[in-house]
C-alpha cells in the first residue's frame, strides 16, 4: 500500500509539474517583456524577506507531522483528532504572528532595496504578506492529507488552481501591464484553494469535524515543544544560509541583479522541484516504514532511496551544467547570462542538497531534531561572514561561495553522523565511501555526457533539444550500466516490472470487456 500510494502521489506531482513548468516559461517570459527584470528582483526580495517570518511555522508543521505517523498508522482517531485541533488553534496564533511581524517590516524596506525605479512598494509588500498569511487558516487540513499518503489530492488541486492561476497572470500582463493585479490573482485563488481543499479533507474524514474536548496528553505535547524548539532554531540557521542570498544580493549589487539571478534559480528549482515530487511523495511512506519496521527493512529501503536521489540529481546537475546557459540565450538574450563560473557553484550546491535528501529524510521521519539544533546556526554564521565579505570582491558569485563552504563545513558531515549512529547503528564511513564512489560515477558521466554534447552546435532550438536529449540519455545507459546488479536496482526494477504487468493487465482486460460487448 506504501508503494501504490508513493506512486500514486508521484505520478501526479509529474505530470502537475510538466504543465506548470510549460506555463511558468511562458509567464515568465511575458514578464520580462512586460515589466523588466527589476520587478523579477522585487519578486524575490519579498519572497526572501517574508519567508524569514515562516520559521516558525516549519518547527510546528514538521514536529506534528512526525507526531501523526503513529496515531495514522493505527488508526487512533481520537488522537489524531486531539493533534489537528492542537495543530489548527496553533496556527491561527501564528497566523497572526507572522501577520504582526511583517507589518512591523514595513517601515524598514528601503534598506534592503537599493537602486530600484518600482513604484508602490509598499502595497506591493502588503501583498506578498496577505499571500503569505491566508493558507495559515487551512494548511493543518492539507499536512494531514500528506500524512495520510493523500498528497496527489493536494496536487491535483493546486494542478487545476495554478494553470488557471498562470494562464489569468498571463493575460494580465499582456493586456494590462498591471503588477499589482498579477499578484492579487494569486491571493484570490490562495484562499479558494485553502477552502476548497478544507472542505475534501472533511468529507473524507468527517470525526475530523468532531469536537473534542480532550487535550494533548503531557508526554507528546513535551515531545512536540521539544522538537518545535529544535526546529526553529534549524530553521533560523537554514534561514539565514538559503534564505538571505536575495537581500545580500540586492543590498550589495542591486535589485536588477536579483532578478538575473533568479532566471538561473527558477531553471534549477525546475530541477530540483521534478524530483520533489518524487521524494516529497515518498517521504510520507517513509514516515510510516519508519514507524512500522524493523532497522534492517529502513535501512534496506534508504539505500535504494540513496540511488534514487544520486541517479535524478546527479542527471539534473549534468543537464544543467551543459545546457543552461545556451539555454537562457535562446529564451531571452545573452544579455541575461551572469558572470562566468556561478554556474558551476550553484550545480555543485544543488548536487549536495540533493544528495543529502535521501538522509535528511530518515533523520526527520524518525524524529531526529534535537540532536543537532545548532548545527545550522553555526553553519549560517560561516555563510553570512563568507558571502558578505566575498560577494563584495567577487560579485555575486561570493555569495554562493559562502553557501557552498557553509554546507561543506557542517550539514555535510552531522546529518549522515546522526542518522547511522541513532536510526541505522552502522559506521558513518559507509556513508561517505558510498557517497565519494557515487560522485566520481557522476563527474566521469558528466565528461563522457559533454563529449558528446560538444559536437552539437547551438545556434537553433532543435540543436538544444537534441543537445538536452543527449544529456538524458547517456547519464541514464552509464548508470544502468553500472548499477543493474546491485541489489537497489533490482528492487526498482521489481517496482517498475509490477507496475507494468498491472497496466497492460488492466488494459488487456478492458479490451476484453469492450470485446465481449
Amino acid at each position: 500500500m506504501r508503494t501504490k500510494n508513493s506512486l500514486m502521489n508521484i505520478g501526479a506531482g509529474l505530470a502537475n509539474q510538466i504543465i506548470i513548468t510549460l506555463l511558468s516559461f511562458v509567464s515568465r517570459t511575458v514578464f520580462i517583456n512586460t515589466l523588466g527584470v527589476e520587478y523579477l528582483g522585487i519578486n524575490g526580495l519579498f519572497t526572501n524577506i517574508l519567508s524569514m517570518l515562516t520559521i516558525a511555522e516549519a518547527g510546528l508543521g514538521a514536529s506534528i507531522m512526525y507526531s501523526l505517523y503513529k496515531p495514522v498508522a493505527e488508526n487512533d482517531y481520537h488522537k489524531i483528532s486531539v493533534l489537528m485541533k492542537f495543530y489548527r488553534n496553533t496556527y491561527m496564533i501564528i497566523a497572526l504572528v507572522i501577520l504582526i511581524l511583517g507589518l512591523s517590516v514595513m517601515p524598514f524596506l528601503d534598506l534592503f532595496v537599493q537602486d530600484t525605479n518600482v513604484e508602490n512598494l509598499y502595497f506591493i509588500y502588503l501583498i506578498f504578506l496577505l499571500n503569505t498569511v491566508a493558507p495559515y487558516f487551512y494548511i493543518h487540513k492539507n499536512s494531514f492529507l500528506n500524512v495520510c499518503q493523500k498528497g496527489y489530492i493536494v496536487t491535483g488541486i493546486y494542478s487545476i488552481s495554478s494553470i488557471l492561476s498562470i494562464l489569468i497572470k498571463i493575460a494580465i500582463l499582456h493586456y494590462t501591464h498591471n503588477y499589482i493585479l498579477y499578484l492579487m490573482i494569486e491571493s484570490i485563488i490562495t484562499i479558494i484553494n485553502s477552502i476548497v481543499l478544507a472542505m475534501i479533507v472533511n468529507k473524507m474524514y468527517p470525526y475530523l469535524k468532531n469536537k473534542i474536548k480532550g487535550k494533548l496528553d503531557k508526554e507528546t505535547r513535551k515531545g512536540i515543544t521539544k522538537n518545535v524548539k529544535a526546529i526553529v532554531i534549524q530553521n533560523i540557521g537554514n534561514y539565514l544560509i538559503f534564505g538571505t542570498d536575495n537581500i545580500i544580493i540586492s543590498s550589495f549589487v542591486s535589485v536588477a541583479a536579483v532578478g538575473l539571478y533568479s532566471n538561473y534559480n527558477m531553471l534549477i528549482e525546475i530541477c530540483r522541484t521534478f524530483t520533489y515530487q518524487v521524494f516529497h511523495n515518498i517521504y510520507h511512506s517513509v514516515g510510516n516504514l519508519v514507524a512500522k519496521e524493523s532497522v534492517e527493512k529502513i535501512y534496506s529501503v534508504y539505500k535504494t532511496y540513496q540511488l534514487v536521489s544520486f541517479w535524478l540529481y546527479s542527471t539534473f546537475a549534468i543537464l544543467l551544467l551543459i545546457v543552461l546557459e545556451d539555454f537562457i540565450t535562446l529564451w531571452i538574450g545573452s544579455k541575461y547570462l551572469m558572470e562566468e563560473g556561478l554556474i558551476l557553484i550553484l550545480i555543485i550546491i544543488f548536487y549536495e542538497r540533493g544528495m543529502r535528501n535521501s538522509i535528511s529524510t530518515i533523520k526527520t521521519t524518525a524524529g531526529i531534531f534535537h540532536e543537532d539544533r545548532f548545527a545550522p546556526l553555526c553553519q549560517a554564521a560561516i555563510n553570512l561572514i563568507i558571502s558578505i565579505l566575498f560577494v563584495q570582491r567577487f560579485g555575486i558569485s561570493g555569495v554562493f561561495i559562502g553557501t557552498l563552504v557553509s554546507v561543506l563545513a557542517v550539514p555535510f558531515w552531522t546529518t549522515p553522523y546522526l542518522v547511522y549512529k541513532k536510526v541505522f547503528y552502522h559506521p558513518v564511513s559507509k556513508y561517505f565511501l558510498k557517497y565519494t564512489f557515487f560522485t566520481f560515477v557522476g563527474i566521469g558521466t558528466y565528461f563522457i555526457t559533454n563529449f558528446i554534447c560538444n559536437y552539437i552546435p547551438v545556434g537553433d532550438l532543435l540543436n538544444l533539444s537534441l543537445k538536452a536529449l543527449v544529456c538524458l540519455i547517456v547519464p541514464n545507459i552509464v548508470y544502468i550500466c553500472i548499477f543493474y546488479k546491485t541489489e537497489e536496482f533490482r528492487y526498482l526494477s521489481n517496482i517498475l516490472r509490477n507496475i507494468a504487468g498491472k497496466l497492460i493487465g488492466s488494459l488487456n482486460a478492458k479490451r476484453r470487456i469492450r470485446n465481449a460487448g
